[in-house]
């Protein structure tokens, strides 16, 4: 998936002429924590997050405190036709809520760690009412297909399916699956030989 699919196009901005107090109510009416500063070619300058705004407000009143005194002036970018998991991992290891979306110099959108999580929700359909099966298939690189057709065999719609990332020759599977009767296709995994820990 691209990052152009999944982020905001044309995002709330603001310039360096506006003010701290100007800043604060746009996030504070649009329910926002992250405001890009563009000049007037809507080029990317710099980038104000709520927690910097809410600490400048005190300074900005009593002295010449300005937005572009305070924003981030060389934030990490990310480009409208990179991968998902590009942002995603730029997100986790800077520690950062978001990223602004750039076109050459110009901003196109923001991507933030909301985005990214509502779309691992969808994905996995933790909101929907569903069953869930762990399966740990073990070395045989054939164990998952030989999972999923016993799953189907036994009337299982599967809705998705995770796997553990730690590196280790029990792997295990997490499969969402449209309500239905767990404890019978739990059964036929084991009588299969598979190890099912955990059942929803």
């Amino acid at each position: 998936m691209k990052i152009r699919s999944l982020m905001v196009p044309a995002p709330i901005t603001v310039s360096t002429r506006q003010t701290v107090q100007e800043a604060l109510e746009l996030m504070k009416v649009n329910g926002i924590r992250h405001l890009p500063v563009v000049d007037d070619q809507q080029h990317l300058q710099g980038l104000l997050t709520l927690a910097d705004l809410k600490q400048a407000l005190i300074p900005s009143m009593i002295s010449d405190f300005t937005l572009a005194d305070m924003m981030i002036k060389h934030p990490i970018t990310v480009s409208p036709e990179e991968d998902v998991e590009t942002a995603a991992r730029l997100i986790y290891k800077h520690k950062i809520g978001g990223l602004p979306v750039v076109q050459g110099q110009r901003l196109v959108g923001i991507i933030t760690e909301s985005d990214l999580l509502r779309t691992f929700i969808d994905m996995m359909g933790i909101l929907f009412n569903c069953a869930r099966l762990d399966v740990i298939t073990g070395e045989d690189p054939a164990g998952l297909n030989k999972a999923i057709q016993i799953i189907q065999d036994q009337g299982g719609d599967i809705i998705n399916v995770g796997m553990t990332t730690q590196k280790t020759d029990q792997r295990t599977y997490y499969f969402r699956l449209a309500p239905c009767n767990t404890q019978s296709i739990k059964h036929a995994l084991e009588h299969s030989g598979f190890v099912v820990p955990a059942v929803d």
